[in-house]
C-alpha cells in the first residue's frame, strides 16, 4: 500500500467520548473507523454497562464488541474532583466531546456545551438523548424499544392480531441516532474549517427513527389509514415478502412495476391470463386482493423447490433472496466474495468484524481492538504529563 493509502480522513482529529450502550458507541466507532483517535471514558472497574449484556463473543458481550473497536479505554470517575481535571485536560486539544448520559448529567457535571465553549472555543459537542433538549419529553428515559414504540415504528412491524406488535430484531432507534451523529458531527467539523469555532449537535433518537418513517407517515397523511401491519410482507406494494416453497424452503420476492409483474405472471407463475386479471391489475388492486392472489402464488410454488422458484426469478429478473439465518450471514458468499471480514484483537483474542460499509479507493478503514476496561489509562495521563507515582495513587482512589 502506498503512503496515499494509509492516510484516513479523520486522521488527527481526537474524540473524547462519555458513552454507554449503543446510540453514542455506534457513532463513535464509525469515526474510528475514519481514523479518529476516540477515547471511551468508562466507569474504573465496571465500565460501559453494554460489557455486561451477554457473553457470547468468547465471553465478551456481543453489542460491546459490535460498537467499540479501535477505541481507547480510559477508566475514569467523574464525579471525583480529579476526575473532572482529568477530562477537562483531555479536552485541551480535542475536537469532539459525545455523551449520551442520563438527560441533564453531562450539564450538572459542567460539561455541556455553553459551559465549554469559552474555554474550548474550537470543540464539538454532541448530545444525544431520547428525546433531545427542550419539551415536555425533555427528562425522560428513553431505550431503543421504547422509541420505537413512541416513533410509531411498531406500529407498522408484527402482524395483525393486537398481540402481534413485533420490534425491530436490532437496536434500529440507537443505530439511527447513532448514525445521525456521526454524520452531524462529520458536518460540524467541515464547518469548523469555515468558520473556525465549534458548534452543538443535538441529536434525539424520537427524531432519528421517526424521520425514517417517512414512508407511513405520509401515507398516513390527513388522517388517512395508516399502512397495515403486515408481517414479513410489504404492507402497501404486493407480492411482495416471504412465499413457501413445495420442498419446506421459503422465497422472498418483490415486485415493483407492472413490467415486473407482467413478466412474473408469464415467466414464473406461468399464468399470462393472470396479469390482466381485474383483481389484480394494478399494485393497488393487488395489495387490496392480496389474500387471493397469496394463494393462487403459493398453490404454484407448492410443486416446485425453493432452488426451482428461484431459478424462474431470476430468469424472469424478479428480485429475490434466501431468509438466511444468522448462520447464513456469516457464511454469505457475496461477503465472501468481497473480501468483507477482517479480525481484530479483543480481550479475549482475535474476532471476525465486518468491514465498514463503503469501500473508498483513497484509504482502509481502521479495524483497531476491541478494548478492555481501563486498558489506557495510563498511557492516557502519562501523555498528560502524570507521573507514575501520580497514575498509582489515582488507580488506588480509584479515579481510574
Amino acid at each position: 500500500m502506498n503512503n496515499a493509502h494509509t492516510v484516513r480522513p479523520l486522521d488527527g482529529v481526537k474524540v473524547i467520548s462519555l458513552e454507554h450502550a449503543i446510540a453514542a458507541p455506534f457513532c463513535t466507532r464509525q469515526l474510528a473507523d475514519l481514523g479518529a483517535r476516540v477515547i471511551k471514558v468508562e466507569r474504573p472497574g465496571s465500565g460501559d454497562f453494554a460489557r455486561g449484556y451477554d457473553t457470547r463473543v468468547n465471553g465478551l458481550s456481543s453489542h460491546f464488541v459490535w460498537t467499540n473497536r479501535s477505541k481507547e479505554s480510559l477508566g475514569l470517575d467523574l464525579k471525583a474532583a480529579e476526575g473532572k481535571e482529568i477530562l477537562l485536560k483531555l479536552l485541551e486539544d480535542a475536537d469532539v466531546l459525545i455523551q449520551n448520559l442520563a438527560p441533564g448529567a453531562a450539564a450538572r457535571m459542567g460539561l455541556d456545551y455553553e459551559a465549554l465553549k469559552e474555554r474550548f472555543p474550537r470543540l464539538i459537542v454532541c448530545d444525544i438523548s431520547g428525546y433531545g433538549v427542550g419539551g415536555p419529553y425533555e427528562k425522560k428515559k428513553a431505550y431503543d424499544l421504547l422509541i420505537q414504540s413512541e416513533g410509531g415504528f411498531l406500529s407498522v412491524t408484527g402482524g395483525q392480531g393486537e398481540d402481534q406488535l413485533a420490534k425491530a430484531g436490532c437496536s434500529i432507534a440507537d443505530i439511527a441516532a447513532g448514525m445521525y451523529a456521526y454524520t452531524n458531527i462529520l458536518s460540524a467539523l467541515l464547518l469548523r474549517e469555515k468558520t473556525g469555532v465549534g458548534s452543538r449537535v443535538d441529536i434525539s433518537m424520537l427524531e432519528s427513527l421517526v424521520e425514517w418513517m417517512g414512508y407511513p407517515l405520509y401515507y398516513a397523511y390527513n388522517d388517512a389509514p395508516p399502512p397495515p401491519r403486515a408481517g414479513a410482507s410489504h404492507s402497501t406494494i404486493y407480492p411482495y415478502g416471504p412465499f413457501n416453497a413445495g420442498d419446506g424452503g421459503v422465497v422472498m420476492l418483490g415486485l415493483q412495476n407492472e413490467r415486473e409483474w407482467q413478466s412474473f405472471c408469464e415467466s414464473v407463475l406461468q399464468l399470462p391470463e393472470l396479469a390482466d386479471d381485474p383483481r389484480f391489475a394494478t399494485n393497488p388492486l393487488r395489495s387490496a386482493n392480496r389474500v387471493e392472489l397469496r394463494q393462487i402464488i403459493l398453490d404454484l410454488f407448492s410443486s416446485l423447490s425453493a432452488d426451482a422458484v428461484v431459478q424462474r426469478l431470476d430468469e424472469a429478473q424478479i428480485a429475490n433472496a434466501r431468509v438466511n439465518e444468522m448462520a447464513g450471514v456469516w457464511q454469505h458468499p457475496q461477503l465472501k466474495a468481497r473480501d468483507r471480514w477482517r479480525e481484530v484483537g479483543s480481550p479475549a483474542g482475535a474476532i471476525p468484524a465486518l468491514l465498514p460499509p463503503g469501500r473508498s479507493s483513497a484509504f482502509e478503514p481502521r479495524m483497531g481492538a476491541v478494548p478492555a476496561v481501563g486498558q489506557h489509562s495510563s498511557s492516557i495521563l502519562a501523555e498528560l504529563g502524570y507521573s507514575v507515582g501520580q497514575i498509582d495513587q489515582l488507580t488506588k482512589d480509584n479515579i481510574i
